[in-house]
């Protein structure tokens, strides 16, 4: 398929999900695709990951590596699974208790799409909590010609936390986190910036709710104004700050699913970057400095629409790749309310055991679990980008990740602790 012709008639991106791959496409353990041999990978990339390697990224490959997840998340599978349905009106998850929802994945269920969202939002990586520290991100133009990304501002920031309030396998309390007064099912929050300077303290906490006709709730903490702004459920796909990224892009897809219209749209062939080889990230070179220069291996994937049901949402449609194995989103392409390719969000992922040899307390793990050592997004048409090094470069030895570990506190979540952590 002709990368440019797909940009410029965007519908084709619906028949690329679903075609098998182009004649003579294909890829083995040892090549590496860059521009000079993008037609070698075929329909193994997105239109969004197309336009990355021709600014430069190159791919290396890998034979594709089995993922498996935790023994006690498949045990809670086993257990309650069968007792989980979905409501009359398709929105709601309806007798979840822990593991994945749905062990059956029919393209014939007329709500498959939902079905593989809720295994995706209950996946196996993250039942508990997770804490991510020290960690960093760049955004700026991209550079042409072999010149690097132009950094406009550089982020640094102390502490990301989620804390799951149902679902919960490992850290008491289990199965659910009580009391709950908010009736949540999960609080996060990131706090506080402490670079640039005019963004330091600033931070930001969210609730999402069991009821799924209740909005998120986000706070956010402007110290130079002393004050707290709450943001609407249709702002979570607004940019802040001068980045790319917005709230409901992190992870793949960090939105809630009954606030959308979910279309399936098939399984496809896809590279995607499951087992990195570097930690922390190791970045390209050059004008592909914006891009993780990592391992790529053959992956299995559904092909999912997303559509808001939120009005002033700032994206047409969302293009969901969700890997069959473990229901880990590699990369989503992002689209404008024209229809005209947009965004690419970009998982890097490092599952294993631990982050790399030797690793200080609480980096290993008995199971093998998902780090993300970094994330991307790309605006294509702006020709901009923002990568995170999930940890920074900064700290030698820093496992970043956190997984499961009883490192979250509910007061960590309050808005007077996202003050205070501010000033």
């Amino acid at each position: 398929m002709n990368f440019k012709r797909a940009l410029a008639a965007p519908s084709a991106v619906f028949l690329v999900a679903l075609l098998p791959l182009s004649a003579g496409a294909d890829v083995k353990a040892g090549d590496v695709i860059t521009r000079a041999n993008l037609e070698k990978a075929g329909d193994l990339l997105s239109p969004g990951m197309q336009w990355i390697v021709e600014r430069g990224a190159r791919l290396t490959i890998i034979d594709p590596t089995p993922v498996s997840a935790s023994r006690i998340y498949m045990e809670a599978t086993e257990k309650y699974a069968a007792q989980v349905k979905l409501s009359d009106d398709g929105q709601a998850l309806l007798n979840w208790v822990a593991g994945r929802p749905f062990t059956t994945i029919d393209a014939n269920d007329p709500e498959v799409a939902r079905k593989i969202m809720y295994n995706y939002e209950k996946r196996w990586s993250q039942t508990d909590d997770v804490m991510l520290r020290n960690f960093d991100a760049d955004t700026g133009a991209l550079g042409v010609e072999g010149r690097g990304m132009t950094v406009e501002r550089h982020f640094l920031l102390d502490t990301f936390r989620r804390l799951y309030y149902k679902g919960r396998l490992e850290v008491d309390p289990k199965p659910d986190w009580l009391p709950n007064e908010d009736e949540a099912l999960f609080k996060q929050s990131m706090h506080p910036f402490i670079e640039p300077f005019d963004l330091r303290g600033v931070g930001a906490t969210f609730y999402r709710y069991q009821d799924h006709t209740r909005q998120d709730d986000t706070w956010l903490y402007l110290p130079q104004l002393r004050r707290v702004r709450r943001l609407s459920s249709a702002q979570r796909s607004d940019a802040l700050f001068g980045q790319d990224t917005d709230q409901d892009s992190y992870y793949g897809y960090s939105g809630n699913i009954a606030w959308a219209d979910w279309k399936y749209l098939g399984e496809k062939t896809l590279l995607g970057a499951m087992h990195a080889e570097n930690y922390p990230v190791k970045w390209g070179e050059g004008s592909a400095d914006f891009f993780f220069d990592d391992v790529w291996e053959k992956r299995e994937v559904y092909v999912v629409e997303f559509k808001s049901k939120l009005p002033q949402y700032a994206y047409g449609k969302r293009m969901l790749f969700v890997d069959k194995e473990c229901f880990l989103i590699p990369y989503t392409d992002i689209y404008d309310q024209a229809d005209q390719l947009w965004k690419v969000w970009v998982n890097l992922f490092k599952i294993a055991r631990q982050p790399f040899p030797n690793p200080p307390e609480g980096g290993t793990y008995e199971d093998e679990v998902a780090f993300i050592p970094a994330i991307v997004m790309v605006d294509e048409q702006l020709v901009h980008a923002t990568r995170a090094s999930l940890p920074s470069h900064r700290f030698e030895r820093e496992v970043g990740w956190f997984l499961n570990q009883d490192n979250a506190t509910v007061d960590f979540f309050s808005v007077a602790e996202l003050i205070s952590s501010g000033r």
